[in-house]
């Protein structure tokens, strides 16, 4: 038994696809939900306003450039995460089942911004596990108000460019919260 303890404990440890696999089964089973927070436009409780995205610019492996600067008319999805981060990897199923939820709006874009800036490494995972997560990399420095180096980090921007979410860490995407959301901003 101490040895099958053991196995399992380094499977954890040095695969960070494994380890993956166990957290999306403890978000699965009910035994971790992360607290997904929307922010309002009104100050409450010490938590400021919407702030708004500042001009960052990212760019795909297609040569697509996806700007945060001020109203696109577009909510954007926006996820910086890793190829070898394990909370990273156990989350994008549920990202890409929302997205597919999502297929018919266009005023909704996705966009997974890897942050070692690696396009190959991250489109070859996108490939290796049939995902079509559209990929970018950043053009320029992103604001601690987007991402403060935690991986996975999530923000969601409205049509006026402002965040009205930000989460880090590992979050299940695939709910009715989330598409209730994501359709109320995009109308």
């Amino acid at each position: 038994m101490f040895i099958i303890a053991l196995m399992f404990l380094a499977a954890i440890i040095f695969f960070p696809e494994f380890k993956a696999t166990v957290l999306r089964g403890f978000m699965t089973i009910g035994l971790f939900e992360p607290d997904i927070k929307v922010q309002s436009n009104e100050t409450h409780q010490g938590q400021p306003a919407l702030t708004k995205a500042t001009s960052v610019e990212f760019i795909s492996s297609t040569g697509e450039k996806l700007n945060l600067g001020g109203a696109n008319d577009k909510v954007i999805f926006l996820n910086f995460w890793a190829t070898w981060c394990p909370p990273c990897i156990a989350e994008m199923p549920s990202i890409q089942a929302l997205k597919n939820k999502l297929k018919n709006k266009e005023e909704v874009v996705f966009a997974m911004v890897d942050a070692d800036s690696n396009l190959q490494s991250s489109l070859s995972f996108m490939k290796k596990h049939n995902y079509d997560l559209p990929v970018y990399v950043q053009t320029n420095d992103v604001p601690e108000s987007l991402f403060n180096g935690s991986l996975p980090t999530t923000v969601i921007i409205n049509k006026k460019g402002e965040i009205v979410m930000k989460h880090e860490g590992l979050g299940n995407y695939d709910t009715k919260e989330m598409l209730n959301l994501l359709n109320s901003l995009s109308q």
